[in-house]
């Protein structure tokens, strides 16, 4: 008893001390012994929870989408310092500069997806992922709509979220410019669910071309492949096609190999028009070589189940051809959601959802969006002259000395992209050459008018930036690297300085980088376009092609199984299985 009420005292007397737990060690000696005898008291923390006041809420992060962009943004994000959600109706990251290789069956569905819980799981901090499609943006309450994309939570499905930074990454759609019966008769090339229908088309095809009670004309008709569009994606996949037709199919379906035609049609002059010169007429020649019938300046207006009509826009000749399967690759669309949040902020008028170069819509300070569903509406210098000369001007003497010409400068070089793409294309070394007059002397000091005649036609090179792969990556890392160091830039901002206004902008704009294009033709030979004016054709660059495009797969997993696929088709040829 005393034993117990001296415990009882020692407890009573340490319960000041800040210890949620307390351990009293005494040595006692009994009768049969020393021996060491320990008293604890503990309390469970959450019975006395400790809060912080002073610990600011994480404020929500909502990311829609999970394609370049929004994988690239997650990838990199800090998600410690923020309460992510994201939202898309594909639970996978899609490497979709190889769905023309899926189409065909020279690279499995399967190994060009990943995940995006398992993408997800790598980042440090917490990530939650809903599988889920976003019906509406509500811009002035800073919330999503969404519904799952599971279709079986009758009633249960549609849910909604709060948002302080919303990260639109959703994408496009095909534009078919309301061309008739394209939605009802086409397909596209998109997604990995695209591809893998357009494989099995194919093989539909020629098992109907085979079958006894066809015609030879009825066999033609469904022998022949018609692709919409002579840019990348189209050129690839009739590459792609030619080489499963003539490597495979023929071996397979013998007695139809004669009846098989491809056409790529193309409204342009040119197939492949944003590469180098060089590669399109390469890219025709090959084609024409290979008997792939190309057909430029063309205009499809319509197509039914069986026949596409198009028009020769040099001489107005409308004609009509049967056709087995068509696939419709002819640029891209906003998208409904899109569309209507234009509407909220102002957007209305415009095509395409508009951001300035810090990736923020116009209109819309909270909200980001990166990839295919926007683009950069780059300001003019042009617009800001007279303040960037005001800002430089210190002395307010009207005009500029060398000095102070070179101090602003150095910020109208990081604001406005297009005068070092003007100053790369006059191939002038620094920017005082822009310091001479027209007749190439040197100046002494520069007024309003010389400042303007200076930069006058540095608008000339801006340019919008292609909706590619490369594009959608580098705006996620560039945004993620933003939201990393949005603390710190708040104090210490690294951006230009603000002609129009105070101090410095938060970040450095958006620059985009180009690291080069590559263009598959069939038959082991691809074409390069590379940093430098640097053109490449041929089979090394085919072999170039599949290093980038292994090295570039967004885990090991899909790069083995990549490889592998390549390894399988050059040993077993294509599966033509219709599984």
């Amino acid at each position: 008893m005393k034993m117990g009420s001296f415990f009882m005292r020692a407890s009573n007397a340490l319960k000041g001390y800040p210890s949620s737990s307390k351990l009293l060690l005494l040595c006692t000696l009994s009768i049969s012994g020393g021996g060491v005898v320990a008293y604890s008291e503990s309390r469970s923390e959450s019975e006395h929870p400790i809060i912080d006041a002073h610990v600011a809420p994480k404020k929500k992060v909502v990311v829609l989408g999970t394609g370049w962009a929004g994988t690239s943004f997650l990838k990199d994000l800090d998600a410690s310092r923020y309460d992510v959600q994201v939202v898309s109706p594909r639970n996978y990251f899609a490497f979709t500069p190889l769905l023309p290789s899926v189409t065909c069956g020279t690279v499995e569905a399967r190994s060009i997806v990943e995940p995006v819980r398992t993408l997800i799981k790598k980042n440090k901090g917490e990530i939650k992922y809903w599988e889920a499609e976003c019906v509406k943006i509500d811009a002035a309450n800073r919330k999503v709509f969404c519904k799952d994309n599971i279709n079986n939570l009758v009633g249960r499905g549609e849910f909604s979220l709060d948002y302080d930074f919303l990260v639109l990454a959703v994408g496009s759609q095909v534009n078919t410019f309301n061309t008739p019966g394209v939605k009802e008769n086409c397909h596209f090339l998109k997604d990995i669910e695209d591809a893998k229908r357009i494989r099995l088309s194919i093989t539909d095809c020629f098992e109907k071309a085979v079958l006894p009670s066809l015609s030879e004309e009825e066999r033609r008709s469904n022998l022949h492949f018609v692709v919409v569009g002579g840019g990348p994606t189209g050129v690839e996949f009739a590459a792609e096609l030619h080489d499963y037709v003539q490597e495979d199919l023929t071996n397979l379906y013998p007695a139809v190999k004669d009846s098989v035609k491809i056409t790529l049609i193309q409204s342009g002059d040119h197939i492949l028009n944003t590469f180098d010169k060089r590669i399109s007429t390469f890219a025709e020649q090959k084609f024409s070589r290979d008997g792939i019938e190309v057909q430029t300046g063309c205009r499809v207006i319509s197509v039914s189940d069986k026949e596409i009509t198009m028009k020769v826009k040099s001489t107005g000749e409308i004609c009509s051809v049967p056709h087995g399967l068509i696939v419709w690759s002819t640029g891209i669309s906003t998208i409904p959601v899109i569309r209507d949040f234009m509407e909220q902020v102002g957007q209305g008028k415009r095509r395409v959802l508009a951001i300035d170069e810090w990736l923020r819509v116009k209109g819309c300070e909270d909200v980001y969006a990166v990839g295919d569903c926007c683009t950069i509406d780059q300001r003019k210098i042009m617009d800001d002259i007279s303040a960037i000369f005001a800002a430089a001007d210190k002395n307010n003497s009207g005009t500029l000395t060398l000095e102070e010409f070179q101090d602003v400068m150095d910020d109208i070089l990081l604001r406005y992209p297009q005068v070092e793409l003007f100053m790369k294309k006059k191939h002038l070394l620094d920017f005082t050459s822009l310091w001479l007059d027209s007749q190439g002397n040197e100046r002494k000091e520069i007024d309003i008018e010389g400042f303007k005649q200076a930069l006058s036609h540095a608008d000339s090179q801006m340019k919008s930036l292609p909706a590619t792969a490369q594009v959608a990556a580098q705006q996620g890392t560039y945004l993620a690297r933003c939201f990393n160091r949005m603390d710190q830039c708040e104090e210490n901002p690294e951006g230009p300085r603000r002609f129009r206004g105070t101090g410095r902008h938060k970040f450095l704009p958006f620059r985009y980088k180009h690291f080069g294009q590559f263009a598959p033709l069939g038959g082991e030979q691809a074409a390069a376009e590379l940093p430098g004016d640097w053109v490449s054709m041929g089979h090394s660059t085919q072999w170039l092609w599949y290093s980038v495009y292994a090295s570039k797969q967004v885990s090991w997993r899909t790069r083995v199984l990549v490889i592998s696929d390549w390894t399988r088709r050059f040993i077993f040829g294509r599966d033509s299985s219709r599984v």
